[in-house]
């Protein structure tokens, strides 16, 4: 029996883990484990069994256990979609988007080429105005003009999207705003559906049998903390993608829709604290033609990857927190429910149900003051089920980054299925499985998985930074041969 090692001498905690890792008898799985999840950040953890059986004879035909890993356990990604908390999953995230979004262009994924021959449109709606703030003003020339305060402020200036007068700006009406975003892109899609028909002639029910409209959509924050929507909008035949539209329904006829039912999608808010607002687009629009066969300023790929590069971006990049302000303890409220049932104060965050105190946040002043008004509107009673003071680090926004509509292509789920498959048959490749493939009909898979923990040991997180380290390596390596236009890429 060998001797357990003698790492006392060793001073980092790091080292002496990996030290200690690679004394494993199978150190290479610890590393395949690794390398599968592309070094994710924050891991999840799990314990347990699969094993697949025979529906009619219940005999095991494989079977796997994290009892027999290295470490006693198994390692997923994260699948977090934010850059700046997993950028590796992220990055994934952002690939499956780019292929989701480019095969409801282009084809692929079962969906046919022809549908790039479809009317389709880029469209991007914006949020109204709540008061002047710094921007940077540019000509068609380059030349940067002074600002409304006076200044030529740069690319990077920390003031730009700020108020020009932070006492007279609608903070209630930004975050309000933010918070019904979501609710108003659904009512935009349902007056598109009734414009359409409007401006045709027809009855809704003749459209439906008609014409589908399909989208998919991602959101941006602005620099003033507000989110604009990037949606491509398409005309199909009624079974969707697989049948062209009829001849009527061309781009014109969706963009003057898009035009009608940005304005006609209004929705109206009451409170006692801050009167009636109605909530609504603001008057920018951005609406463009994509090139049927990809020749124009807007091709498939371009808007692909434009759509696929906001997908994974989030709240954070106007300047503030990217995790939630709620004290743990008792889930923002500010109080717990002692043994006799009565409200107790919380110990943790002293009845103000933050995490930390939003004033100690180190972000803008005006950040700031759109994460406390949010905070403190969620706490009214006629705001209570916008659950404001739990999405006051994303300023009020509670509504999904990316969405479509459900003929628009094929889904996040379907690419993760074949790209599970994938690396299903190159590990048995690898292994030398000859085993016959198994056919999911006659076969049953059951298994017991329970959470143990995230992230790595800290002799883990060492190889897991050199994963990241090679993966950025080699992907600026493959940037520069590109740019340089190697014939191999």
């Amino acid at each position: 029996m060998k001797a357990p090692l003698d790492l006392r001498h060793v001073a980092s905690l790091a080292l002496r883990d990996l030290i200690h890792l690679a004394h494993l008898p199978n150190f290479d799985r610890v590393q395949d484990q690794i390398n599968r999840i592309r070094g994710c950040t924050r891991p999840v953890q799990l314990v347990g069994s699969a094993e697949t059986r025979d529906a009619a004879t219940d005999t095991v035909l494989r079977s796997y256990s994290t009892a027999d890993e290295p470490t006693g356990r198994l390692l997923t990604a994260c699948g977090n979609r934010r850059s700046s908390r997993c950028p590796s999953c992220s990055r994934l995230y952002a690939a499956d988007t780019y292929h989701l979004i480019r095969a409801g262009l282009s084809g692929g994924k079962s969906v046919p080429e022809a549908v790039r021959t479809h009317p389709r449109l880029f469209v991007t709606l914006t949020a109204p105005s709540f008061g002047p703030v710094h921007n940077r003003i540019t000509t068609d020339a380059g030349k940067n003009l002074a600002c409304r305060c006076g200044e030529r402020h740069g690319p990077d200036d920390p003031a730009l999207g700020t108020p020009l007068s932070p006492a007279n700006y609608d903070y209630a009406g930004a975050v309000l705003w933010n918070a019904h975003a979501g609710a108003l892109w659904a009512r935009f899609t349902t007056y598109l559906r009734r414009e359409l028909a409007a401006h045709l002639g027809m009855t809704q029910k003749a459209l439906n049998a008609a014409v589908r409209v399909s989208f998919a959509k991602v959101a941006e924050y602005q620099r003033r903390g507000l989110v604009h929507f990037h949606a491509v909008v398409r005309l199909d035949g009624p079974e969707g993608s697989n049948e062209p539209p009829p001849r009527w329904a061309t781009a014109d006829v969706l963009t003057h829709a898009v035009k009608k039912a940005r304005k006609r999608a209004v929705l109206t808010v009451a409170s006692d604290a801050i009167g009636e607002r109605e909530i609504a687009w603001g008057d920018q629009i951005d609406i463009r033609e994509i090139a049927a066969l990809g020749d124009g300023e807007l091709t498939d790929q371009k808007v692909a990857a434009y759509v696929a590069k906001y997908a994974t971006k989030s709240a954070e990049d106007t300047g503030t927190v990217d995790h939630s302000l709620r004290c743990p303890g008792c889930g923002g409220r500010g109080y717990q429910r002692g043994p006799d049932n009565f409200r107790d104060l919380c110990d943790q965050c002293d009845g103000t149900g933050q995490s930390e105190p939003i004033a100690d946040l180190r972000v803008h002043r005006h950040v700031r003051q759109m994460i406390r008004t949010a905070w403190n509107l969620g706490h009214l009673p006629e705001f209570a089920e916008l659950k404001l003071w739990k999405w006051a680090h994303m300023l009020g926004f509670r509504g999904h980054f990316s969405s479509k509509s459900r003929r628009y292509s094929t889904t996040l789920g379907a690419l993760r299925d074949v790209r599970r498959t994938w690396r299903t048959e190159q590990a048995r490749a690898a292994a030398d499985d000859d085993r016959p493939e198994l056919d999911d009909e006659t076969t049953l898979v059951v298994s017991h998985w329970q959470y143990l923990a995230s992230g790595y040991s800290p002799g883990e997180e060492l190889l897991a930074a050199q994963v990241r380290h090679d993966l950025t390596q080699a992907r600026d390596q493959a940037q520069r041969r590109k740019t340089e236009g190697d014939p191999w890429l």
